[in-house]
């Protein structure tokens, strides 16, 4: 067994380490380029997870008042749009921003048309006309409103934060402390600058980067303050902390244009002349690009930044917060995913089985991750762990994927010594296939014999080391050229071989036994170089005879089934007892390859074949037709003999119709350009006897042979 076989479970179990270490490291390394995708995807996915999932559900209570481009630069339609109408006029005399007695204007016309509360998502921190009137409408409405205030980083370096309040004019030093006034800044993430928590409360050594100190007064948000005038002010979270909001609807608060809450036409029609504001909570802020208060959150680029403080608003209202999951519990469910994924790969040794059950169980993870955002608001960590999870299992995989192929591939060469290269091809790219033909199948074959003339004779008195390693010589060489027609190599049966075509696949019955045939030549080709060989080296020459037949045969496991017995996958059939009786009969008739009658037939258009004998051999009833191989039609071969060999077909067709005389001359004059040939001068004698004693009215010119 290979080393890395022996040591599998903790090479993968190193894999699973390794990224898992890998992931845990990114976390402390933010800025590492690759390491950090890694932790910045799951922002992503959470983010995501805000707008694909359940998110706060929109107030219908709350109300969006836009400074809109046409507010901003407000030019009223005709005299008559502003004749009478003092906010409007105000708005039209120059540009934001305006005298703030339009601000007092509007309190007024709110607070008598019903509404509950007014935030002002402005910061009103130098003085300006109307000042006077705005503070009176203020401390009016003290109960009822808010004003932003903001903070100056300028100094941070310093660690220095000052504050914007709004001016004196209108909130009493120390404005900050005054319940009419809350920040309006949200704190981004530093990653990527999106806003997805907010501070209700935050003190002074908070803003510096600095941990607060017991008895540090804090300051308020703008929705804390809301909260606290709609009487919510137990729910106000004061805990310091920052808190990750589940937002609502991107479009859940339309901005609704200032001016038209002063054009007495609009508030009649769209507004029910002020219905539309009761028991509502408004906020006022810019919605004009040019004014360029939008955010960067996770459901969209470009919230206004009064509408991230309704969500803000809306989510303390229903205590609607999301919990990350703590760094020991996002550690551990790392390392629990890359030991899962070891047990998964070290455990399923079926690669396909295993692919489906890591993505299965990644699902399986993201769904829960989905409904515990849902239900629980918890944002459970998805991205780093299944990346750990994925990346042991995939690359665990093509280490087994590495193992599986250098297994097979050295179980194939081990094999490729014993058996065929397609057999073995088969039985490792398609086990459960091949063993279910293995079970019993009838198919057409061709089988080939072939055995070493005077085998016997030559291991009686040759060297027993010598002998060997000749007859490894020999078998190499022949072996070879089945292996090389993809044939399948059945057996050795001592000095013999038994090849099969079609048995484990087949590309047509022509082709395999034209392939057979094929192998028969080079076999010739390879035992003739052998020899020469051997000459030269003074050891004896060998011959050898070939059987070839084609027809159906039995294909199974031939064997015992007792444990640790053994089952040979082989053929069987009288076509195959039938191809070992015809390489048995090439000693009788002198030739080194015998063909029957349904294989020459295949592989006549491609091969030259001679007549040789109709024969029954032992087990036959039927007489059949055999032929010796020439060559092939596109090698080089004597045109004389071809041409001469006609005269021997025909010779062979008159003494088969009984006419010696005839046969009798055609055989002669074939010896006399070829004197030597074994076949040819075995039927000039036949022909010469039958001629003087003619056989009986049975004879069929069939041999039969009672012997195998």
């Amino acid at each position: 067994m290979h080393w890395l076989n022996r040591h599998r479970l903790l090479i993968l179990a190193a894999i699973c380490v390794f990224w898992t270490g890998l992931v845990v490291t990114a976390h402390f390394f933010p800025s590492v380029p690759f390491l950090s995708n890694i932790w910045r995807s799951e922002q992503s996915f959470e983010d995501l997870l805000r707008r694909e999932g359940r998110k706060t559900a929109t107030r219908a209570d709350f109300v969006f008042v836009g400074i809109d481009q046409a507010s901003f630069e407000f030019q009223p339609f005709d005299e008559a749009q502003v004749a009478n109408n003092r906010a409007l006029q105000l708005m039209a005399a120059h540009a934001f921003p305006w005298s703030r007695e339009v601000w007092a204007l509007l309190l007024d016309r709110l607070f008598h048309a019903g509404a509950r509360v007014v935030m002002f998502d402005l910061v009103f921190s130098p003085n300006n006309d109307g000042d006077p009137v705005f503070r009176q409408a203020l401390d009016k409405y003290r109960d009822k409103v808010v004003l932003g205030a903001n903070f100056d980083f300028s100094g941070i370096e310093q660690k220095e934060v000052k504050n914007v309040p709004p001016n004196p004019a209108l909130i009493a030093p120390p404005a900050m402390e005054d319940d009419r006034v809350g920040y309006v800044i949200f704190f981004p993430d530093a990653l990527d600058n999106k806003i997805r928590s907010t501070r209700y409360t935050i003190t002074d050594l908070q803003l510096v980067q600095q941990s607060p100190v017991p008895g540090e007064k804090p300051y308020e948000s703008l929705s804390a303050r809301a909260m606290e005038k709609l009487g919510h002010a137990a729910d106000v979270p004061r805990d310091l902390q920052s808190h990750v909001m589940r937002f609502g609807d991107i479009n859940a608060y339309p901005p609704h244009p200032l001016w038209e809450i002063f054009d007495e036409k609009i508030w009649q029609a769209n507004y029910h002349d002020g219905a539309f504001f009761k028991d509502k909570i408004a906020i006022i802020g810019p919605s004009a690009q040019i004014m360029h208060d939008f955010a960067n959150t996770p459901m969209g680029p470009a919230m206004p930044g009064s509408a991230v403080h309704l969500h803000a608003l809306a989510a303390g209202l229903g205590h609607e917060f999301l919990v990350n999951t703590s760094r020991s519990v996002n550690f551990a469910m790392i390392g629990l995913a890359g030991f899962l994924a070891w047990a998964l790969v070290a455990q399923m040794r079926r690669p396909v089985l295993c692919i489906l059950m890591l993505v299965a169980v990644s699902i399986a993870y993201l769904g829960a991750a989905r409904i515990l955002y849902d239900q629980k608001g918890v944002l459970l960590l998805v991205v780093p762990t299944l990346s750990d999870f994925l990346l042991s299992g995939i690359f665990g995989l093509g280490f087994e994927y590495t193992l599986e192929r250098m297994e097979k591939l050295r179980t194939r060469r081990t094999l490729e010594r014993y058996v065929s290269k397609n057999l073995v091809k088969e039985i490792l790219d398609n086990p459960d296939s091949y063993y279910h033909s293995m079970l019993g199948s009838r198919k057409p074959v061709t089988v080939l014999f072939s055995d070493i003339v005077g085998f016997t004779r030559l291991s009686e008195k040759a060297d027993p080391a010598a002998l060997v390693k000749q007859l490894n010589e020999y078998l190499s060489g022949m072996v070879a050229h089945v292996f090389e027609n993809g044939g399948t190599l059945d057996k050795f049966i001592g000095d013999a071989i038994m090849a099969v075509w079609g048995n484990v696949s087949s590309r047509g019955v022509d082709h395999d036994a034209k392939a057979a045939v094929r192998t028969a030549l080079g076999m010739r080709a390879a035992l003739r170089k052998l020899n020469g060989v051997w000459k030269a080296e003074g050891r004896t020459e060998l011959g050898f005879g070939v059987g070839i037949n084609h027809g159906e045969a039995v294909i199974g496991n031939i064997g015992s089934y007792e444990p640790h017995e053994r089952l040979d996958p082989t053929v069987i059939g009288d076509s195959v007892n039938l191809a070992s009786r015809l390489e048995a009969l090439t000693r009788v008739y002198g030739v080194d390859v015998l063909i029957g009658p349904t294989a020459a037939e295949l592989v006549r258009n491609e091969f030259h074949l001679r007549s040789v004998a109709r024969v029954q051999v032992k087990g036959k009833t039927e007489p059949v037709d055999i032929f010796t191989l020439i060559g092939a039609r596109s090698d080089s071969i004597d045109v004389q003999l071809l041409k001469w060999l006609e005269s021997y077909e025909e010779g062979i067709e008159k003494f088969r119709e009984r006419d010696f005389n005839q046969a009798k001359i055609l055989f002669s004059r074939f010896l006399e350009f070829y004197p030597d040939d074994f076949l040819a001068k075995m039927y000039l004698e036949r022909a010469l006897e039958y001629e003087q004693q003619p056989p009986d009215e049975a004879w069929n010119a069939v041999e039969v042979f009672e012997k195998k």
